[in-house]
């Protein structure tokens, strides 16, 4: 699974960074792709990477202030006319449905593949597949929302070495055995349960949309691999951030203490931290979570 920043500017596009949208990518099996948000020139910034529109099957849109939501339209749009026929999933605040249709039905833009519209609400959740997607209401201008993406847990592995310790050689049993059937090998019965080891623990990957510093932030994030978080401002503007319920770079690293999270990102950056000014946001945030880093755009990470 890799994480790919498309834009991690706030309000609007900037010569360094773009609004607000990045993507999970190889998110299953079947090499499906999530994005979450869709701020404008979203699709433009997707020309610059490996991403194919068509692969992406889920969007997840955290409120609708337009730097996260103005590129939708055209990227739905771009899907189609590029051969997109699959299937497509939008979640997101009420609103959003009322938003996407009445675009797609102005700009007379028709898709070639069935577009379902969810409207998501505090403390929902959503089984899908291998995840468990969990909802958050966090604190915004508006109804803002974080995501919690929770990989189930894999089975465990089959442990070979300990089986050819008893003569049993690798081959169609093996199968078997990892589905923990029980076989009869030179007079014994061998169960494959003993032989396999513990469940691997599944990833959690938390995106928190635009928020002042809150509880519900620290529910979301509780114990996350990687926790993807607003840091607008620096902590010598707590009050402008508290004022317009953004967060300070210091606020999101203590949440992420908080919340005993392994790795923070900062994003959602203020363009006044231009030129490298953002170096000072990134040493307030190690200050408290030695384990911050500041998203740039079409930075990709292996998660």
């Amino acid at each position: 699974m890799h994480i790919h920043f498309l834009g991690t500017g706030a309000g609007v596009p900037g010569k360094e960074r773009n609004v607000s949208a990045f993507a999970l990518k190889q998110i299953n099996k079947h090499g499906d792709i999530w994005l979450f948000d869709c701020g404008e020139a979203t699709q433009h910034q997707i020309l610059h990477t490996t991403i194919k529109p068509r692969r992406v099957k889920k969007i997840f849109v955290t409120h609708l202030h337009g730097d996260h939501i103005f590129g939708l339209p055209g990227f739905l749009g771009s899907r189609s006319f590029q051969g997109g026929t699959e299937p497509l999933t939008v979640y997101g605040p009420e609103g959003i449905k009322e938003y996407i249709t009445t675009s797609l039905k102005l700009s007379r833009t028709y898709l070639k593949y069935d577009l379902e519209i969810l409207e998501i609400k505090d403390g929902e959740i959503f089984d899908e597949e291998d995840f468990i997607i969990s909802v958050k209401k966090l604190e915004h201008v508006i109804p803002s929302y974080g995501y919690r993406i929770q990989e189930k847990d894999r089975p465990g592995r089959l442990n070979s070495e300990k089986l050819q310790q008893i003569g049993i050689r690798p081959g169609p049993v093996y199968k078997k055995l990892k589905n923990g059937e029980t076989i009869e090998w030179e007079g014994q019965v061998i169960n494959g349960n003993d032989f396999i080891e513990a469940p691997v623990k599944g990833r959690v990957i938390a995106v928190a949309g635009d928020t002042r510093k809150c509880i519900a932030a620290v529910e979301l994030a509780k114990e996350a691999d990687i926790f993807i978080h607003e840091a607008t401002f620096g902590s010598e503007n707590e009050e402008m951030a508290y004022d317009y319920f953004h967060s300070t770079a210091v606020q999101a690293a203590e949440v992420a203490v908080a919340a005993g999270v392994k790795k923070l990102w900062l994003t959602h950056i203020s363009a006044r931290y231009t030129e490298g000014k953002e170096k000072e946001l990134l040493r307030q945030a190690r200050e408290i979570m030695p384990n911050s880093f500041i998203a740039y755009d079409l930075l990709e990470e292996e998660i």
